[in-house]
């Protein structure tokens, strides 16, 4: 089950695992809720990079799931 969620006037892509029994959003958009950003698929890269460079190992474990955009598009 794919859903659209809506933070104040912004929206946010999410997508329920039932097999994991768990909601799964879209760091983009969240990216582009919480910093206003004007390019958040940038700003998430950027981000990843220098997490990578940290050591962390967030950006690593993150697999990308696809999720239909607002023009349907995946």
């Amino acid at each position: 089950m794919s859903t659209i969620k809506l933070f104040e006037t912004k929206q946010v892509r999410s997508q329920w695992d039932a097999e994991k029994a768990a909601w799964f959003f879209s760091i983009v958009d969240v990216i582009a809720v919480l910093t206003d950003s004007p390019n958040p698929r940038t700003y998430w890269s950027v981000l990843k990079n220098r997490l990578k460079k940290e050591g962390s190992e967030l950006a690593t474990n993150c697999s990308q799931l696809k999720m239909k955009s607002a023009d349907g598009k995946n």
